[in-house]
């Protein structure tokens, strides 16, 4: 606020000359409430309107890769592909069209996760100086990693259905090397339903999601009518017919755009707590394994069961049984 003084207020030089000139004592008390009414007046004056003052809109993009447009196997998704660099391209792409969509839609703080494989796939350079990027694992959060109850909106990029669904390209939950089935309060979920649930602890809605048909249809089965845009439409689990890169991209940015101008009609997905976390390993051993912790109960050969406080507290816990290794370093 601007510091105003009696030798500043032309108002209140004005009542002292005047006070002068009718050979008046400006230094009576009278005067004096008078300066004093007048520096609060222009004290609320200086203030700037609220309106004026920019509110924080802070906008979280988790971006996968499986479900961008064009992917169809491990050609587009590993290092070791001979389309990979092309389709890091590709990703980067989608997530820059929701990161400009964001920006018109006024958001004034952006933090994208690269959610994918390593961590390490999107193209950073390319992405405005204002936004920040989440990479690499393990983290807190996960796919998630960053996001705090002061965002106000999430996003999901380039996402995938259900390692239970029949339908999708690349279909899986988490990991494809190590998990067969994973479900919150005893339904199975997909990466999209784990992450919103992560974030309606934190109050946080999800907005908009984009992938094949089969994660599309997924997604607005469990999280409701949100905005969304189908990028290919899956016809086998490494096969589908797809929207070019660009067609894409354009239909992301409209996409975003929409949903983050009418935001308010969605509201965080909140599972009931505490959390009931059912896991089904692709292999015995680990449920065997995993089981001899005493806050895990082994359900059946392949699956395990953990109830945890939160989605904090369930999301660490899967990170640890899809990362642990006795042998990792340093």
């Amino acid at each position: 606020m601007p510091t105003l003084t009696l030798a500043s207020s032309p108002q209140i030089r004005n009542l002292a000359i005047t006070g002068r000139a009718l050979r008046r004592p400006v230094g009576s008390w009278r005067w004096l409430a008078a300066c004093l009414a007048l520096l609060a007046t222009e004290a609320v004056a200086a203030e700037p309107p609220a309106a004026a003052v920019a509110k924080s809109f802070r906008v979280y993009i988790s971006v996968d890769m499986e479900g961008v447009a064009g992917v169809v196997t491990a050609d587009q998704l590993s290092p070791a592909g001979f389309e990979y660099e092309r389709f890091r391209r590709f990703m980067t792409d989608e997530a820059l069209a929701a990161v400009r969509a964001a920006k018109q839609a006024g958001a004034t703080d952006i933090v994208v996760s690269d959610s994918h494989a390593n961590g390490e796939n999107l193209l950073i350079d390319l992405f405005p100086s204002d936004v920040r990027i989440v990479r690499s694992w393990p983290r807190h959060g996960a796919m998630m990693a960053g996001l705090d109850k002061s965002f106000a909106a999430a996003i999901f990029i380039g996402y995938h259905s259900s390692t239970t669904n029949p339908k999708g390209v690349r279909a899986h939950t988490i990991s494809s090397a190590h998990f067969a089935r994973l479900a919150l309060n005893g339904t199975a979920v997909t990466e999209a339903e784990l992450n919103a649930a992560y974030a309606g602890d934190f109050g946080v809605p999800v907005v908009f999601a984009s992938g094949d048909d089969a994660a599309v249809a997924e997604i607005r089965a469990r999280l409701g009518d949100l905005d969304t845009v189908t990028t290919k439409t899956s016809l086998g689990f490494h096969s589908a017919e797809t929207l070019t890169p660009a067609a894409s991209c354009e239909r992301i940015f409209e996409g975003v755009v929409a949903a983050l101008a009418h935001r308010d009609r969605r509201h965080p997905y909140v599972l009931s707590h505490p959390v009931t976390l059912d896991l089904t390993f692709k292999n015995y051993m680990p449920a065997e394994i995993v089981s001899y912790l005493r806050s895990v109960q082994r359900i059946d050969s392949h699956s395990i069961r953990f109830v945890g406080h939160d989605m904090l507290e369930i999301t660490d816990f899967i990170d640890v049984l899809d990362w642990y290794n006795p042998d990792i370093a340093p």
